[in-house]
C-alpha cells in the first residue's frame, strides 16, 4: 500500500500509560485505553494528510480493538493506521500496535470528516439554555 494510506505512531510506555495509573485495571502493563488513543492518533494524523484542509479534521465514530498482548513498562510500542477505503465523509482504516516482540492489538476505527468550527461550536454550546 502507498505511503499516504499508512501512518504510524511510536511511544514510550511510561507510567501514565500503566493500566494501574489509567484506572483500568491493577497491572503495571500498557492500558488498553492507551492503546486506543494511540492507534486513534495514528489513524488521525492519516486522516489529516489525507483531508489536506485546515478547515476540516475528523472525529473518532467507532474503535474495535482486540487487545491480546501485554507490553510492560519502558518498552516502545507503535500503532499503525491503514487507511482502507474512504466513503463520502467517512474514512474506514484497518488498526495494529506492536512492540519488539510483536503484534499486542488489531483492530478496525471509523473517522467522519467534520468542518472544525462549526463541529466544536456545537459541542461548547450543547448545554446551553
Amino acid at each position: 500500500m502507498s505511503e499516504i494510506n499508512t501512518y504510524s505512531v511510536t511511544i514510550k510506555v511510561v507510567e501514565e500509560n500503566l493500566a494501574v495509573s489509567m484506572g483500568s485495571g491493577s497491572l503495571c502493563v500498557l492500558a488498553t485505553p492507551c492503546v486506543v488513543a494511540l492507534m486513534e492518533n495514528a489513524a488521525a494524523a492519516l486522516a489529516d494528510k489525507v483531508l489536506d484542509n485546515e478547515e476540516l479534521t475528523t472525529v473518532g465514530t467507532m474503535i474495535s480493538i482486540e487487545h491480546t498482548s501485554p507490553t510492560p513498562l519502558g518498552a516502545e510500542v507503535t500503532a499503525t493506521a491503514v487507511l482502507k477505503s474512504v466513503d463520502g465523509r467517512m474514512f474506514n482504516f484497518e488498526v495494529f500496535a506492536e512492540d519488539k516482540k510483536g503484534e499486542i492489538a488489531r483492530g478496525t476505527h471509523t473517522r467522519v470528516s467534520v468542518k472544525s468550527e462549526k463541529f466544536q461550536m456545537k459541542a461548547d454550546s450543547k448545554f446551553d439554555e
